[in-house]
């Protein structure tokens, strides 16, 4: 399968089917299973991490931040009412829509702090302080991701943020026999990365890592890096 197959295999996944389950899963509803639940909280807590770290550097209002592949709004809309000038994008129209409608709801006149867009990150453009990109290079394969996080990086003033499902021997073993990802069938291939390959792109697109972190829940696992031009 091509990397354009699985692009547009995601795309119609989260305009679709996957919309309505990852909507739950980002979302506060209880209509979530014991597996979505566990998921949803692994996933906070990467995004608390990703806040925490912005909100100690003590200048979210002064900088300009992209997030890459932001779903429902999830890390954007807080960085935006922190005061952060955000510019988020998906390749999912009604991830987009269901993000503009939880900003109004939630921003009040901090809306103007945030702009949505529906957008995949091969054509993302401009330059911002720092590019973040959270839970989404899970859909590119390996022969891709090099591409895909240099072209990232060059949209990156003077930080980059980037989680991803690490590539080792126990999570390729539950990946293998169907653990890894629940649900009885899946429209989208999951992709796992060693994080050695991750720290290697950056370090040659001229990023030096600052700090990591590790999420792992019973269903959720994603790697954390953090790294700053040189």
């Amino acid at each position: 399968m091509t990397a354009t197959d699985d692009k547009t295999i995601v795309k119609e996944y989260f305009n679709t089917t996957g919309f309505d389950r990852w909507r739950r899963i980002y979302g506060i509803t209880n209509d979530v299973n014991k597996v979505q639940l566990d998921i949803r909280n692994g996933h906070q807590q990467t995004v608390d991490t990703v806040i925490g770290w912005l909100q100690a550097d003590g200048n979210l209002s002064e900088i300009s931040i992209c997030d890459a592949g932001c779903g429902v709004g999830s890390l954007s809309i807080p960085l935006a009412q922190a005061g952060a000038r955000v510019y988020a994008s998906d390749l999912s129209e009604m991830m987009v829509a269901e993000a503009k409608d939880k900003a109004r709801a939630e921003l009040g006149d901090l809306v103007k702090n945030l702009t949505l867009t529906v957008q995949d990150l091969e054509t993302l453009s401009d330059r911002y302080h720092t590019v973040i990109c959270l839970d989404v290079l899970i859909h590119y394969p390996q022969e891709q991701v090099e591409q895909m996080i240099s072209h990232l990086c060059s949209l990156a003033q003077t930080r980059i943020i980037l989680s991803f499902a690490p590539k080792t021997f126990a999570l390729s073993l539950l990946k293998k026999v169907g653990s890894f990802f629940p649900g009885a069938s899946k429209a989208t291939r999951a992709y796992l990365h060693p994080a050695s390959t991750v720290i290697k792109i950056l370090e040659k697109n001229g990023f030096s890592v600052q700090r990591q972190a590790m999420t792992k829940t019973r269903f959720y696992f994603s790697r954390l890096i953090e790294a700053t031009r040189k």
